[in-house]
């Protein structure tokens, strides 16, 4: 008898065996591209048991959805991470890979029907394992220094609509102040702690080192994706604040 999927949103079951025992409840779901050219390579990829890969779900740019590994289990997708000083992220975490190019493949718009798989499987999820919005995440907020997925142009903005995600109106970019790599001082702790407060992994350091420059561009690229560059200009540092602001508690 073939295992039926989790979720009425997939079609069927590609199992992969890269899984194991949650040591946390879920309260996660982070959103991941492939990075990669063919979906059918990718779905092998997150099936070999050498690579270690999986993830829960996967969504072809048609729209088509698998299910991969059954959601009570630890699927290996976001690897070394964190986020609200938790690093078990997979233990705590759903993980969807979505069929896309990536930055390699220049980044181009998700498909419509992609779109509305995705928007339909995530509200699925974070409806039955009571997932917060603020706790919806790409896998560079977990990761930022080691990944860029899903990218600025994945459409947090329409999910937010959808009832799926935390998000705010980013704040204008205007020219002013800003803060960038070298900087140190009072004002550094203070952004820093902004970040760190939000659930990023930002050590308050007191210097914009390479670190917070990740983190400022993976803030970027979930929240204000028309600039992605790393300096926490106000545009940034406001957005930042309206989604401190309306943080659920």
């Amino acid at each position: 008898m073939k295992p039926t999927p989790e979720s009425p949103v997939a079609t069927q079951v590609v199992p992969s065996p890269n899984h194991g025992e949650r040591r946390l409840p879920v309260d996660m779901l982070i959103l991941h591209y492939t990075g990669m050219d063919s979906a059918s390579e990718a779905l092998l990829r997150l099936a070999n048991p050498v690579t270690e890969l999986s993830a829960h779900y996967f969504v072809f740019a048609d729209g088509r959805v698998v299910q991969m590994v059954p959601e009570a289990r630890r699927a290996h997708h976001a690897g070394v991470s964190a986020w609200e000083g938790e690093r078990d992220v997979n233990s705590r975490s759903l993980g969807i890979e979505i069929d896309h190019p990536g930055h390699a493949g220049g980044l181009p718009p998700y498909p419509e029907a992609q779109r509305e798989a995705v928007t339909a499987l995530c509200r699925d999820l974070v409806g039955r394992w009571r997932i917060r919005p603020d706790r919806v995440l790409g896998h560079s907020d977990v990761a930022p220094e080691r990944k860029d997925d899903p990218g600025e142009t994945f459409f947090w903005e329409a999910l937010h609509r959808a009832g799926i995600g935390h998000w705010v109106k980013p704040a204008p970019i205007r020219d002013g102040r800003f803060f960038a790599r070298g900087d140190a001082g009072q004002p550094i702790e203070a952004l820093q702690a902004m970040f760190a407060l939000y659930g990023y992994d930002q050590p308050v350091t007191g210097t914009f080192d390479d670190r917070t420059a990740a983190v400022v561009t993976a803030f970027q690229r979930h929240f204000r994706p028309e600039r992605v560059d790393g300096v926490a200009d106000a545009s940034t540092i406001t957005t930042l604040r309206d989604l401190l602001a309306t943080k659920p508690a």
